[in-house]
């Protein structure tokens, strides 16, 4: 899971050559970025992450007993949710049905949900999902059998009835996408030949220098920022004050599973941070200096403040993973 280099073919108008130059950090970054490179930059960041998903999608595809359950799990605002619905245009394209399932329908009632050690609920115990129910489905499905599927309204904190049934086909695998999809306890009644297993996780999307690199971190907390007011209607102040909650049931629940996935994969895009700070520096400024979360929003402010913005957002295809937290999406979520 290393971060590939950005290569640039480019035009050297006074020797009239062609040249390679190879972005490696910030300074690059920022400097291809002043030179007009945007473009390039975000079609190659693109490109290979296409390129990688591809590999991962001959594998399942080819393999002699394609798998019935792909299981993507990792932290949070790892991109999970784009990463499944790129994964399933890749696997379509090879003739096969994907059809992505989010685990986050499978959540208990509010009322029933686990509570942490300072009593508020706790979303990230594996015990927030309904595992008998989940287990249940995945064997009658496996049996030939018809299952309407739950939906879970986040406002009301109950688990409906969808009225979306599912069978499946010859040639239908299921994307399993969730923070808990790897824990073994989630399908302990499923025979591990019947599942593939995916990490995604954010590595360090760039070097701010020779010796340091961005804190992989830091990178996933300003995604969630951006995603939480976006589309939750939550602060900055709020999102950071549970940060800590989050980062204790990662270290508690899914990490320790990373090590059960058939092969890991790095959402960082080396381009990311350069168009997230026009969207995350504004929200953290709104948090006070008598306010408990105003150190880590300065800190974040501080670091988001060496990268030289984006010019034009619009370069960002629809499909691509950070459209997840910036919006305009081609993907239904």
């Amino acid at each position: 899971m290393e971060r590939d280099a950005i290569k640039l073919q480019i035009f050297n108008k006074k020797s009239q050559e062609v040249e390679f130059i190879e972005l490696k950090n910030l300074n690059d970054l920022n400097r291809a970025i002043s030179d007009g490179w945007t473009k390039n930059i975000v079609n190659i960041s693109e490109l290979q992450m296409d390129l990688r998903l591809s590999k991962i999608a001959d594998t399942i595809s080819q393999a002699p007993q394609p798998p019935k359950f792909v299981l993507v799990s990792g932290p949070s605002s790892s991109g999970k949710t784009t990463f499944s619905k790129r994964l399933s245009l890749h696997l379509l394209a090879r003739g096969m049905q994907p059809y992505p399932i989010s685990l986050d329908d499978y959540f208990v009632d509010r009322d029933k949900t686990p509570r942490d050690e300072t009593g508020d609920y706790d979303y990230e115990s594996l015990y927030a999902l309904d595992v008998e129910l989940f287990n249940k489905h995945l064997n009658m499905l496996l049996n030939g059998e018809e299952v309407e599927l739950p939906r879970y309204d986040f406002t009301t904190g109950t688990s409906r009835k969808s009225g979306c049934r599912l069978r499946m086909t010859d040639g239908m695998v299921l994307i399993l996408e969730g923070i808990h999809a790897l824990n073994p306890e989630l399908t302990r009644q499923v025979s591990d030949d019947a599942t593939f297993k995916l990490y995604v996780s954010v590595l360090a999307p760039i070097m701010l220098n020779d010796e340091h690199a961005m804190s992989r971190t830091d990178s996933r907390l300003i995604r969630r920022i951006i995603r939480d007011n976006k589309y939750r209607g939550a602060s900055a102040k709020s999102t950071i004050a549970r940060w800590p909650s989050v980062r204790r049931g990662e270290d508690k629940w899914i990490f320790p599973c990373q090590q059960y996935a058939d092969v890991e994969f790095n959402t960082a895009q080396f381009y990311e941070l350069a168009v997230l700070k026009d969207c995350a520096i504004p929200l953290l400024k709104k948090i006070k200096a008598d306010e408990p979360e105003y150190e880590t929003a300065q800190r974040l402010i501080a670091v988001l403040r060496q990268f030289r913005s984006l010019a034009d957002p619009s370069v960002i295809p629809t499909v691509s993973l950070l459209r997840e937290f910036l919006g305009g999406s081609g993907f239904k979520y």
